[in-house]
């Protein structure tokens, strides 16, 4: 099994930026796609950012050009740089991670981190 701890969510202010971190740890397992979701309050849980085991990117049109997406595969980590952000970005942020041992595929999620965005 693979567990995670994610980090890194607070109170900002808007135009303001912070960084999500979502590390992962288990025995003999390889990472492929990790990802942020986040669900706001009376919403839908939706995606946010994605990254693959190759590097590419994708990104939810309403992020695009104030979030980054980006692994460290030497730490087993995903980031997520928000910049600009908006009262509307206020949500639980969400890591999943997608993953194999022994050729058997695994998902895992994580616990969630608050972010909020005063206007």
């Amino acid at each position: 099994q693979v567990q995670l701890v994610e980090s890194g969510g607070g109170l900002v202010q808007a135009g303001g930026s912070l960084r999500l971190s979502c590390a992962a740890s288990g025995s003999s397992f390889s990472i492929n796609a990790m990802g942020w979701y986040r669900q706001a309050p009376g919403k839908q849980h939706e995606l946010v950012a994605a990254i693959s085991s190759s590097g590419s990117t994708s990104y939810a049109d309403s992020v695009k050009g104030r979030f980054t997406i980006s692994r460290d595969s030497a730490k087993s980590t995903v980031y997520l740089l928000m910049n600009s952000l908006k009262p509307e970005d206020t949500a639980v942020y969400y890591c999943n991670v997608n993953w194999s041992t022994n050729y058997l595929p695994g998902q895992t999620w994580g616990r969630g981190t608050q972010v909020t965005v005063s206007s």
